[in-house]
């Protein structure tokens, strides 16, 4: 808090989605939102307006338009005639951003005007998302890498979620201040879920095994590997189930796919779940999945974890941090035979599952959303006493 205390944290949150949508990053923003202003910080919400949003206090909802290419997801128009006058009346202490792009950027413009500390978060590896343009897809990539640099050298704090990710960011020229802070997770909202009410709900066996992948369908996501690794598994372990929970724009596909593969049977899709309804997903599920080459984080493992499932993952950025080899977990390369035989290794050799399952709740403790909102509370004041605002 400012001025030693008296007064509460005034932050002005500037991001391209927000609930009712679901992400990683709407997640990150809720999480610690409640716990900050559970210690009498306060946060004011500047997002996208999507169907059916009613007015709600401290939230500013900008018109937005659909993106074909991503059902669910909305561009926000980042011009507002009252945008200045309500800032200033808000008389923030510290814009945090959570996109380079759009209201990320209008949040940047702002704090430089006023002279605020600007804190990025950089969840995700824009340029590995270029796919959804359909032109230029080279250029783009390059455009985007070096815009995203610029942006977070004109931050007074950059916030990466991993080390491996700060260590890239610096790789890509951020001469800005880095400091590592990871998505906390309220560990009792994974926790005890309703596995046999699920399993009946979806038609899985009581004793078949099950993989669980939680996120979005879509190409970045690399779910036709999961798929491929699903026939070799079955293959060996008939009768073993894919449980794929979320949304997104590659479902339709995915199912196809699925049945080309001869698995369609096999898998399960259960499109999106509810928040209060996700620690059933993960309750139904044996051995968390999840072969993503685009993580910065990777906070489904940690919310697998909670659950205490163990994880099989692709070695990849984000996820070497989340998944402590041959401990909670495996890390492999992207290569479906070893994925497969991690998986089946954990599947028939119940001394080796037990332990992974007691060592990932253990390890879940580590991500808890009190510990996280500690550390970004000191992040907020060295951002403040750096800028010289009290």
């Amino acid at each position: 808090m400012r001025n030693g205390g008296t007064h509460p944290l005034r932050i002005g949150v500037f991001t391209d989605s927000y609930r009712p949508y679901t992400s990683g990053v709407v997640r990150s923003i809720e999480t610690f939102r409640a716990e900050l202003e559970a210690r009498d910080a306060l946060f004011y919400i500047f997002a996208p307006w999507y169907k059916g949003c009613k007015p709600e206090s401290r939230i500013y909802r900008f018109v937005s338009f659909p993106v074909p290419t991503n059902p669910g997801f909305r561009l926000a128009l980042p011009f507002s005639l009252k945008i200045g006058s309500t800032i200033k009346e808000l008389k923030l202490d510290l814009v945090h951003v959570h996109s380079p792009f759009l209201l990320g950027g209008l949040g940047a413009r702002w704090a430089r005007r006023l002279d605020l500390p600007l804190v990025f978060t950089y969840h995700t590896l824009y340029e590995e998302y270029v796919h959804y343009f359909p032109f230029l897809k080279t250029q783009t990539r390059q455009l985007t890498l070096r815009y995203t640099t610029a942006f977070c050298n004109r931050c007074d704090l950059v916030l990466a979620p991993t080390r491996v990710i700060g260590s890239y960011l610096l790789e890509t020229g951020v001469r800005a201040r880095i400091r590592t802070l990871p998505t906390g997770i309220d560990l009792k909202s994974f926790q005890g879920g309703d596995r046999d009410g699920f399993r009946k709900r979806y038609g899985i066996g009581p004793d078949e095994r099950v993989m669980v992948y939680v996120g979005r369908l879509a190409k970045e996501k690399n779910i036709g590997f999961l798929l491929k690794t699903l026939g070799l598994i079955v293959d060996r372990l008939p009768g073993t189930r894919l449980l794929l929970v979320g949304g997104g724009p590659q479902r339709e596909d995915l199912v196809k796919e699925a049945e080309e593969k001869n698995v369609g049977r096999n898998v399960v899709f259960t499109g999106p779940v509810a928040p209060d309804y996700v620690k059933d997903c993960y309750a139904a599920g044996d051995v968390f999945v999840i072969s993503s080459l685009t993580e910065t984080q990777g906070l489904v493992v940690g919310e697998a974890k909670a659950a205490g499932l163990p994880a099989v993952a692709v070695r990849a950025k984000g996820l070497t941090e989340m998944v402590d080899e041959g401990v909670d977990g495996f890390l492999v390369p992207l290569d479906e035979k070893v994925f497969a035989e991690r998986v089946c290794r954990l599947f028939e050799d119940r001394e080796l599952y037990g332990r992974f399952r007691v060592n990932a709740l253990q390890k879940a403790e580590e991500l808890s959303a009190p510990r996280a909102a500690d550390t970004l509370l000191n992040y907020y004041q060295e951002a403040i006493k750096s800028k010289g605002v009290f």
